[in-house]
C-alpha cells in the first residue's frame, strides 16, 4: 500500500554518493552557468513559501508567476501590513535553506520515498498556482523529473537524487541571500525598495540591512544543520544493494 511505502524506511547509499552528490549540488551552485539554469527550483521554493504562508495567514492567493530570468512573484489579497503580511513576505528568502533542513531530517530518519512524494506534492501545488506558461513548463519539468525518479528509478538512484536535492536547498538557499545583499550595496538608497527585505523594513521599521542578515543566518545555520545529519547518516546504515 502506498501509505507503508510512505511511512516505511529505505537504506541510505554508500558515503561516497553523500559526498559526490554534496560536491556537484556546491559546484551548480557556484558555476554562473549551471547556476542559471537551475535557480528556477529555488525561485520555485522561495515563491512556494510566499504563496504557502499567505494562505496559512489567511490571506487571497492570487497566484505564482515565474520569469526567464529565473525572478518571480506571488500575489495575494488582504491587509498590506500586520503580520499575516510580514510573514509572508519574510518566507521567500527562508523556505529554501528551511526545505534542505527539512530533507536532510527526512533523510537522517531514512524516509527517501517520503521525501520525494512531499518535494511531488509540493511541486504539483505550485503548478496549480502558476499564473504564466514559463512558470507552467518549469513546474511541469520539476514535477515530471521528481515523479520519474519516484516511479521509475533504483533505490539506490533515489537516494542520490533525494540527496542532491537536499544539498542543493541548502547551499541553493544562501546565494540568493548573498546577491541581495551585493544588490542593495551596488543600489543607491533612493532606489531601493522592490526586494523582500526593504518590503519587510518598510512594514516593521526594522532596517532591509538587518532583514537580510536575518535570512543569512538562517540559511548558515540550516546548513550547518544540514550536514550534519546528512554526512554522519551514511556512515551507521546498512548500504543499498
Amino acid at each position: 500500500m502506498l501509505w507503508e511505502r510512505l511511512s516505511g524506511t529505505q537504506a541510505v547509499p554508500p558515503a561516497w554518493v553523500v559526498v559526490v552528490s554534496g560536491l556537484a549540488a556546491l559546484a551548480v551552485v557556484w558555476d554562473v552557468r549551471g547556476w542559471q539554469l537551475a535557480r528556477n527550483a529555488i525561485t520555485i521554493a522561495h515563491e512556494g513559501g510566499h504563496a504557502l504562508v499567505s494562505v496559512l495567514t489567511g490571506r487571497r492567493l492570487e497566484g505564482i508567476r515565474l520569469h526567464s530570468d529565473t525572478s518571480g512573484e506571488t500575489v495575494s489579497r488582504g491587509r498590506g501590513s500586520g503580520p499575516g503580511m510580514v510573514l509572508t513576505a519574510a518566507a521567500g528568502y527562508l523556505t529554501p535553506p528551511l526545505l534542505g533542513a527539512g530533507a536532510a531530517v527526512l533523510l537522517f530518519t531514512h524516509h527517501v520515498t517520503l521525501l520525494l512524494w512531499a518535494f511531488l506534492l509540493l511541486l504539483v501545488a505550485c503548478f496549480l498556482a502558476m499564473r504564466n506558461a514559463y512558470g507552467v513548463l518549469v513546474a511541469l519539468v520539476a514535477g515530471g523529473a521528481v515523479f520519474a525518479v519516484t516511479a521509475f528509478a533504483s533505490a539506490l538512484a533515489q537516494a542520490l537524487f533525494s540527496y542532491a536535492v537536499a544539498w542543493f536547498l541548502l547551499f541553493g538557499g544562501l546565494r540568493p541571500v548573498v546577491e541581495l545583499a551585493r544588490s542593495r550595496r551596488r543600489t543607491s538608497r533612493r532606489w531601493r525598495g522592490v526586494s523582500d527585505a526593504d518590503q519587510l523594513a518598510r512594514l516593521t521599521g526594522v532596517p532591509g540591512g538587518v532583514w537580510v542578515g536575518v535570512f543569512a543566518v538562517v540559511a548558515v545555520v540550516a546548513i550547518v544543520v544540514g550536514a550534519r545529519l546528512l554526512v554522519p547518516a551514511s556512515v551507521h546504515l546498512p548500504r543499498v544493494q
